[in-house]
């Protein structure tokens, strides 16, 4: 495919056929994760892959339990939580593959003032939306699909216990992938001249 119909073909997917992808095509989708741009080259992120059923149900039930109790707090009805909880657990359990993005800073420049040191954590954040990006597009260049989640940032620490990580991985998204069970909807993008501010 040209690179703009795979940039504008690129679809989010909630439900997922059972077929399982195969290694070469995991291990593409990794490699193109890895050569995103990063702050110094030094790659600020690590990959969870969950494959089996176990951890992945592991952790759709851990997240849920504390979604269920976010969304009580916001003041939502338990038939409303439950059939949220029910949707997320599905769509966690039922893909092939969950991918957990973690960023990862232990191997970034370290500076004496807090402004700079908080410019260093934004750029490691930006190369790793730069990373699931390149994911995501590799995934639809070899014919399947993908879903970004980004519910691990509301629950970092629930994410590190189900999954037993390190306590330098600040898991920031979760990633579906496999084939598309139907053609989602599609979300219709704003024209450029919403969204160029300034051009001279």
């Amino acid at each position: 495919m040209h690179f703009m119909e795979i940039i504008r073909g690129r679809r989010s997917v909630r439900a997922f056929r059972p077929e399982p992808l195969s290694s070469a095509q995991l291990e593409l989708l990794l490699e193109a994760a890895a050569w995103a741009p990063s702050p110094h080259g030094r790659q600020p992120w690590r990959f969870v892959v969950l494959t089996t059923p176990a951890p992945k149900a592991r952790l759709a039930a851990a997240m849920g339990a504390t979604w269920q109790r976010q969304l009580a707090l916001d003041g939502q009805d338990e038939a409303t939580i439950t059939r949220r909880f029910t949707r997320s657990h599905e769509r966690i359990t039922s893909a092939p593959v969950v991918i957990v993005p973690c960023l990862y800073l232990a191997e970034l420049d370290h500076y004496p003032d807090a402004e700079r040191q908080a410019a260093e954590t934004t750029m490691a954040i930006q190369s790793l939306g730069c990373a699931i990006q390149n994911m995501l597009l590799c995934a639809y260049a070899q014919g399947f699909d993908s879903g970004w989640m980004c519910a691990p940032l509301f629950c970092q620490a629930t994410v590190r216990s189900a999954l037993a990580l390190d306590a330098s991985l600040q898991p920031h998204a979760l990633i579906t992938v496999g084939y598309a069970a139907h053609d989602p909807q599609r979300r219709p993008r704003k024209p450029l001249a919403e969204l160029v501010i300034h051009c001279e």
